[in-house]
């Protein structure tokens, strides 16, 4: 029984380190989640606490789950863990009955699940929190008080830090269709093999004041006796979606620039403000001043934004302002500015405002410029990566190295 409890108790603390860290990853895409919830719910008043809330949710869900994983004050991390799952198997049958939010987003932008396969997935994880939980007096493989106590602060600021290097920075790890190395047009042609959507057509006539339902093989074509009323489409099955379905660049006078764009060859760079009245301002000056540089050296550059042609109005002034929908915006890249680097249509590299090179970078061939900042990118990655699986790993060994928690510390926390 006792290698059952930490196998649980282990494969539990996995489930909720997996979620916290991918949304960790992107906590201001977790932000936009919560606002989708509170617009669906009519609790809009709620948007400004959208990224404080995102970050404790991905914070508590990692701690939580380093805290079963290694022992650390287990019967406080199995409270924490059922309450969790108390709170959100609920709410997640409410939104397989009522779908108010297509993608409930919990475990960010890497795997998307349907609401009934989350709701099915909460569950699961469920029955194994209440398992650990009933067993949370088994103090075998737990680390002592004092030492789980010092574990959990540290995995508490290294995953703040870690959050704060995906806001300032971007996401570490993209999962979103934008990502580097992204062909733009390639990724919005769909396959002439392509399944399509199949529908379930049905035709609605009326005879003698009697309304039937008639398929496409039936319907009472040389009837004239019938009357046409009406048809109705059923979604069968959905086809083939582009992973890109909704980008589109138009101008302020309606005409589309979006294969101009996607399929311009060479550089160009994308300058993407959200919103330009609520765009950080240091970061729209960095932008335009290697707007101006990059258009005296020929090489294209665009201004993106969801603000109308009104709103927009000086602040672009002097550049190739383009506008597209807010949540495609977001999609692109999360910093307000954010800046992309297309070569042939190819997202070749990705900066927020706060590590975007200065002007004298973009000189020569831009290929090397998107190389060095994706190799600093991944090596920051690997060494993230690497203190969390040290520190994890050292903690795992305390219990094995210097013996369980003593007797007297057993109904401690």
């Amino acid at each position: 029984m006792k290698l059952l409890t930490q196998t649980a108790r282990i494969l539990t603390g996995l489930l909720f380190v997996f979620s916290g860290f991918v949304k960790g990853i992107d906590p201001l895409g977790t932000a936009f989640k919560l606002e989708d919830y509170f617009t669906a719910f009519s609790i809009g008043f709620l948007d400004d606490l959208a990224l404080p809330l995102a970050i404790l949710l991905c914070l508590v869900e990692f701690v939580t789950g380093m805290m079963l994983l290694t022992g650390s004050m287990v019967k406080l991390s199995s409270w924490m863990a059922a309450l969790f799952m108390a709170f959100f198997t609920p709410l997640t049958l409410i939104l397989a009955l009522f779908n108010p939010v297509s993608d409930c987003g919990c475990f960010g932008d890497a795997i998307h699940l349907t609401n009934w396969q989350t709701f099915l997935k909460n569950v699961v994880i469920t029955l194994l929190v209440v398992f650990v939980f009933i067993r949370k007096d088994d103090s075998r493989g737990s680390l002592s008080v004092k030492a789980g106590m010092n574990f959990t602060l540290a995995f508490v600021f290294l995953f703040l830090l870690f959050m704060r290097y995906n806001l300032a920075y971007l996401p570490v790890i993209d999962f979103r269709p934008y990502k580097v190395g992204t062909n733009l047009a390639e990724a919005m042609t769909v396959p002439p093999d392509a399944t399509p959507d199949k529908y379930d057509i049905r035709f609605i006539y009326e005879k003698d004041g009697n309304q039937k339902e008639f398929t496409l093989n039936d319907y009472p074509a040389d009837d004239t006796s019938w009357k046409f009323i009406d048809q109705k489409s059923v979604l069968i099955s959905k086809g083939y979606v582009p992973p890109i379905h909704d980008f589109a660049l138009m101008t302020g006078v309606g005409v589309d620039m979006t294969d101009h764009v996607t399929r311009q060859q060479g550089d160009v760079l994308l300058m993407i403000a959200r919103r330009l009245g609520k765009s950080d301002r240091e970061g729209l000056k960095k932008g335009y001043d290697l707007g101006i540089e990059l258009q005296k050296r020929g090489t294209g550059f665009y201004i993106l934004t969801a603000s109308t042609p009104e709103e927009a109005g000086m602040l672009v002034k002097g550049f190739d302002a383009l506008f597209a929908d807010e949540t495609t915006l977001k999609t692109v890249i999360r910093s307000n500015p954010g800046f992309v680097l297309l070569h042939n249509g190819t997202v070749a590299a990705k900066w927020s405002y706060h590590n975007l090179p200065a002007s004298q970078a973009f000189t020569g061939d831009l290929n090397a410029l998107a190389l060095g900042s994706q190799l600093a990118l991944r090596n920051r990655l690997i060494i993230i990566i690497s203190v969390i699986i040290v520190l994890l790993a050292v903690s795992l060994s305390l219990p094995a190295r210097f013996g369980y928690i003593h007797k007297d510390q057993k109904n401690q926390l």
